[in-house]
Parts: structure tokens; sequence; C-alpha cells
């Protein structure tokens, strides 16, 4: 008689996959275990098939991992982390612009975020730097202008710009429709502190955006 069907993943199958998305974040076993707060021998008997997870740890490795529960169960989603919905991203509100995550932590070898600049807007009053890595500036819609260590640089739709990021920049929109950009870091740099506008933007945001 033929084993009968299993409806749940096996030890290995479960390890295997934890493993898969744990390469995909270039995290280590120890890092990947300390985020999850679980013990490394633990961890290690899970990849290699010889323990089973209980739901609770189920959802430290998930949670430690930036997924879903459910993909650990899901043989399909072993090599992505799914579709990021434009409504689920998360989002810096800076002065009269937005910025948002495209490349959800933990971040491997990219970092990117995707950027609206209304007329006006800007990533804040004052340049701003972070890390030292590279940095490449694209706009995808309309016309912005870089300000890099004092100087100007008009970037037009499909324009790009390097530099490094621990250089002083700042982007805004000086035109009189909406634009967009992407910046591309590599590797991530250190958290960025929020670009909180400040009264005096604002206001002249506001104005911008309603002329009386």
């Amino acid at each position: 008689m033929g084993a009968a069907p299993r409806d749940t993943p096996g030890e290995g199958d479960l390890g295997r996959r934890v493993a898969s998305f744990r390469r995909l974040r270039g995290m280590s076993l120890r890092a990947l275990a300390a985020a999850a707060g679980v013990s490394s021998s633990f961890l290690s008997q899970l990849e290699n098939g010889r323990t089973n997870a209980s739901v609770a740890s189920l959802r430290k490795v998930a949670a430690a991992l930036g997924v879903a529960p459910a993909q650990l169960l899901d043989d399909s989603s072993a090599h992505t982390r799914g579709v990021l919905r434009a409504a689920d991203r998360p989002t810096l509100p800076l002065a009269g612009a937005e910025k948002h995550v495209v490349a959800l932590p933990p971040l491997r070898n990219l970092e990117i975020y995707a950027g609206r600049f209304q007329p006006g807007g800007s990533t804040g009053a004052d340049a701003y730097t972070h890390g030292h890595s590279q940095e490449i500036v694209v706009v995808t819609e309309g016309r912005v202008v870089l300000e890099l260590d004092g100087a100007r640089y008009d970037l037009d739709t499909d324009d790009s710009i390097e530099f490094l990021s621990s250089v002083p920049h700042r982007v805004v929109n000086e035109s009189s429709a909406p634009a967009a950009i992407l910046w591309i870091n590599s590797p991530p740099t250190p958290d960025e502190a929020p670009h909180a506008p400040t009264p005096a933007e604002t206001r002249i945001t506001r104005q911008r955006r309603n002329p009386e």
C-alpha cells in the first residue's frame, strides 16, 4: 500500500523554504536565529529537516524573514516575497512630496525608494546624507532639480545621475507639474530619519497648491 498523501508540508519542505528565504535576505543562520528569538541549533535542525516548528516558532521565524507564515508553507513563493501593492507600501512624508518603500527590509544588495513630488515639493529644506553608498536617482516622470553639495543638476524624464550618498543632496520639484523619481542605493544605507517639513515649507507648499 502506498503512502497516504500529506496535506501539510514535511519537516524537510519547511526547512528548505526557511533556508531559501534566509539566503534570499542575505542573512546568516545566526543572524536569523537572533532576530527570531530562537536558538541557532534549533534553526539549523529545522533547515535540515531534523525537527519541525511550533506555530509560535513559525511565526517568529516568518516575522524575522519579513514574510507571512503562509509563505513558508507555500513552495511557489520560496524565491520571492510576493507582490508589494502600491497601497501597502510604507511611506515617508516629505515637504510636498512622498517617499515610498519599494524594497522591504531586511535588505541584501539594493535599497530602492519611489518618490512623488508635487510642484514645489522637496526632500526637505536642507540637504542630507546617509551612509557611504552608490546612489542613483532616476526621473520617471516630469522634471526635478538635484542639489548635490551646492551644485545644481536639472533632470528631465528618463534622466539619471549617480553619486555617493555621503555627499549632501536634496531633490526639489521647481516645475509646475508633478514629478516622480526612483532612488537606488547599493549597498543599503542606515535608516534615514524622516525629512519632516518645516512650518515655512508647509505654508509655501499649501500656497502653491491653492493659489489665491
